[in-house]
């Protein structure tokens, strides 16, 4: 299984906004995350308010979704293996960049069709959903999306104190080793989808 960012935070999601935190910065790290988050709760949201239609859909294009998915991830990984540190940590006005860090965790989540089933089967063995309650929903979508995102505010606090003690020599490291996982996450997604 490629991984959920709710169940398996140390997946691909968790080295890229790793990776992000000791390259650029704490913020970067996060908001890496809240793409994350965000996505985990547009699934939770189709799984627990039963947009059969939508979910039903996800589901058939499963393989082209795991394809755009593994691809995007061999992107990433690829640029970071070939990435040089930055010399000074990304400045909080660098809305660019953000969006991007933002989008990039957002479409590897979303595009992870296992996240929908993972959802659809936690949301039903609660029986949420199911009932016609909705807001039973929204309040289990609601948790999701903020344990998420305290999940990935932990993990960049976290990296970012190690940060300062780490050398060029070491960062550089650090993203050849991401953009090798994340490569090997990209080739197990385009191989789950053959």
């Amino acid at each position: 299984m490629l991984g959920l960012s709710i169940a398996a935070p140390v997946g691909p999601i968790g080295v890229l906004c790793i990776q992000r935190t000791a390259s650029k910065s704490q913020l970067s790290g996060f908001v890496s995350g809240l793409g994350a988050a965000s996505a985990d709760a547009v699934y939770g949201t189709i799984a627990g308010f039963g947009i059969t239609v939508l979910s039903s859909l996800l589901l058939d294009y499963q393989t082209a979704i795991r394809v755009c998915g593994g691809l995007l991830l061999l992107y990433l990984g690829l640029r970071s293996i070939r990435a040089e540190p930055a010399e000074t940590a990304v400045a909080t006005s660098d809305v660019q960049g953000l969006a991007r860090d933002y989008g990039s965790t957002f479409l590897l989540t979303i595009t992870n069709p296992v996240t929908i089933l993972a959802f659809i089967g936690i949301f039903t063995g609660l029986g949420v959903g199911v009932s016609g309650e909705y807001a039973d929903a929204a309040v289990l979508v609601g948790g999701v999306f903020l344990g998420s995102t305290l999940w990935w505010l932990t993990l960049s606090v976290g990296v970012s104190l190690f940060r300062t003690r780490l050398t060029r020599s070491v960062m550089r490291r650090v993203n050849q080793l991401a953009g090798v996982v994340i490569v090997g996450f990209g080739l197990l997604a385009l191989w789950s989808a053959m």
